[in-house]
């Protein structure tokens, strides 16, 4: 049997195309014919307003098609593939990944996503020790929050949990870690989202790690929300220890994650209990899945190089644009608060409001529910924030302006009905 090497992963070799008529990429936030080009290469929902793009990133049609073709190939040639090519192939992809996030490809293992990467993080840290004390905020993912609850317990130690200031600044938010380090002399690790997945927030991470290390402090940064929704590398963070995904906002198929741990920090992660140390020292070690999806894993470069054939400076800007235009324009509706800052480095793409009242799960699910039977706007409520639930907004790369104006439309007729009284 011959392998077509060029086949299982071609997409490192084809640069796919942006649309039929677009020979570059859009020259800017408000070149809409540009970014229509884009869209049009997005197979979605129809008769809705997809409003709801956190959950997980649709792929582009090429990128789906690359996937197709890998799972074809992949099932062709089954064991052959899987015993004796695809370690080789893996390695490719880890380079792919590596060169984009701008650190070694010895520095991170592929998972199935961004969850079981931090699981691995935060349940294998050996550092913890009876008495000292983990630190989680309110906006962080439920099941991250879930495991250094487990890590600490486990460990005998203290779990603090604070809320993050609502609304927030970049020196506020700075300020509340601090005064949590300053309260907690014991406190030994810290579980910091650069982008929550509740309210869109974006946290200043290179500054509070640089304030933790100083303390002797680590940090486990959950980035599944930021990669390819803000345009950063890994090395603009300066953490240790990072989990990622490949199928939010980089538009990989699903079940693409990635672990980072930092060289000379990998004595820090406990190998897993089901890795057979045999290379103790590597990243791998810190993960075992069992049999993936190796066609989702392929696809990587594919979805790699869709991206940069868009730019992700440019990508992050439309994001926020799209963002500010409903955002900013109902900022100061009576009964409406915007959740999110309008500072372009606290916010990208994912912004949450709270219509004056309604706090409870109940009460925006409702919202949520108004907004799509009203005026067929698909968004999700998001519980968690210390001062109450709210409706969380995501527009993808394939929306347009006048998406964003429907959803700002409609706020101006549900808040004036559902706010209670002041």
């Amino acid at each position: 049997m011959n392998i077509d090497r060029r086949t299982m992963l071609g997409a490192a070799a084809v640069a796919l195309p942006l649309g039929t008529a677009a020979a570059s990429p859009p020259s800017g936030p408000d070149d809409e014919a540009g970014w229509a080009e884009i869209a049009r290469l997005y197979d979605l929902p129809d008769g809705i307003v997809q409003l709801e793009n956190a959950y997980w990133g649709a792929m582009a049609r090429p990128v789906r098609e690359e996937y197709q073709r890998q799972v074809a190939e992949v099932n062709r040639q089954s064991s052959y593939y899987g015993r004796l090519r695809y370690g080789d192939d893996y390695r490719r992809v880890k380079v792919a990944l590596a060169d984009r996030l701008r650190i070694s490809p010895d520095e991170i293992a592929l998972t199935r996503n961004a969850t079981e990467a931090l699981k691995a993080l935060i349940g294998q840290y050996d550092r913890l020790r009876p008495g000292e004390t983990v630190l989680i905020a309110d906006l962080d993912y439920d099941s991250m929050q879930a495991a250094c609850a487990a890590l600490a317990k486990r460990c005998g130690a203290n779990l603090v949990r604070i809320a993050l200031p609502e609304p927030a600044s970049r020196q506020g938010l700075i300020d509340a870690y601090a005064r949590a380090m300053d309260a907690h002399p014991r406190l030994r690790l810290m579980l910091l989202t650069h982008i929550g997945h509740r309210t869109g927030l974006m946290l200043p991470v290179r500054e509070i790690v640089a304030m933790a290390r100083a303390k002797g402090i680590d940090v486990i940064v959950d980035a599944a929300h930021s990669w390819g929704q803000a345009d950063f590398a890994l090395p603009d963070l300066d953490a240790d220890f990072v989990g990622l995904n490949g199928h939010k906002w980089i538009g990989a198929p699903l079940g693409v994650g990635i672990l980072h741990i930092r060289k000379g920090r990998i004595d820090a992660i406990g190998p897993d209990p089901a890795d057979d140390g045999a290379h103790p020292e590597s990243v791998e070690a810190r993960v075992h899945t069992g049999t993936l999806d190796f066609a989702a894993q392929l696809t990587v470069p594919a979805a790699l190089a869709f991206q940069a054939r868009i730019g992700s400076a440019a990508k992050a800007t439309r994001l926020r644009a799209l963002r500010d235009r409903w955002a900013e324009a109902v900022r100061g509706l009576d009964g409406l608060d915007i959740l999110t800052p309008s500072d372009p480095a606290l916010a990208c793409a994912i912004t949450a409001f709270r219509i004056r009242g309604l706090t409870s799960v109940a009460d925006n699910v409702a919202v949520s529910r108004a907004l799509l039977e009203r005026h067929r706007i698909f968004t999700i409520h998001r519980a968690g924030p210390a001062r109450g639930a709210c409706v969380r907004v995501t527009p993808g790369i394939y929306t347009r302006m006048e998406d964003m104006d429907a959803m700002a439309a409609a706020l101006r007729d549900l808040v004036p009905r559902m706010a209670k009284r002041a």
